[in-house]
């Protein structure tokens, strides 16, 4: 199923959104929690669920701003999930990256995670883990070892590329997390100056992320292919960008 996250265009309001996911024949939304469902906001939530469903999309999942090891309350962001009947909590894996984490760091936020985790299966939502720079999925190794020691049946982990690596690392990325593999977010991104990253136009990345899919896929699961962040946070730049993943997907 393809879909946008809601934080690519913060700048926008709920309906603009939801209108411009339905102009680009997308199939659903990951709501996402800083500004268009913040945690806690359940009546905000429900509007919400009814007006993508009104629109004939589908809620994908719920992009929270949770961080395990950052004793944030997980309550309201579950309650928040429901409300907006997201099949999925997307959360972050600590604070800092898998360069500077001793074993203490992977215990403590396996048993954050784990207890979350169950929190989460209780109202049949799952756990998924942001592939993401700055924390403990930063790197397949890391991904795996935290998966592995939370060991819980609802969590997955989300997959992106990284603009510092090589199209080659990233297959071997997806090779490694396949098993626990849930959802991808589609951006074609590469490594500028100073750290900083350079957005472009996704049909320059068509070929790349055609062989990103065809390995995902092989993971034997429907998963979805969620667009973020596009150059200049362009809605036009996003519709172009959303035809070429309708032709990468065939949805």
């Amino acid at each position: 199923m393809t879909g946008l996250t809601s934080v690519t265009f913060r700048q926008l309001k709920a309906e603009e959104i939801i209108a411009l996911a339905c102009k680009a024949q997308l199939q659903g939304i990951e709501w996402g929690g800083d500004v268009h469902a913040p945690a806690g906001a359940t009546t905000v939530a429900r509007q919400l669920r009814e007006r993508t469903l009104d629109a004939g999309l589908k809620v994908l999942s719920y992009g929270s701003y949770y961080r395990l090891g950052n004793q944030m309350e997980f309550v309201p962001v579950l309650e928040t999930a429901v409300a907006l009947g997201a099949p999925v909590i997307r959360i972050w894996a600590g604070t800092f990256g898998s360069a500077k984490a001793v074993e203490t760091d992977y215990l403590t936020l396996s048993a954050e995670l784990r207890s979350i985790c169950a929190m989460a299966q209780a109202d049949g939502i799952g756990i998924a883990l942001e592939y993401h720079r700055n924390t403990l999925t930063d790197c397949k190794e890391s991904a795996q070892k935290l998966v592995t020691l939370t060991d819980s049946p609802n969590l997955s982990c989300y997959w992106q590329p990284n603009p510092e690596l090589a199209v080659e690392e990233h297959l071997r990325e997806i090779q490694t997390i396949l098993p626990y593999f849930s959802n991808v977010h589609v951006f074609h991104w590469t490594a500028g100056e100073n750290k900083e990253n350079i957005r472009h136009p996704l049909s320059e990345g068509y070929e790349v992320w055609r062989r990103y899919l065809d390995a995902l896929a092989k993971c034997g699961r429907p998963f979805h292919t969620i667009l973020e962040f596009v150059r200049q946070d362009s809605p036009e730049q996003f519709l172009e960008d959303a035809a070429v993943l309708r032709r990468l997907t065939g949805c």
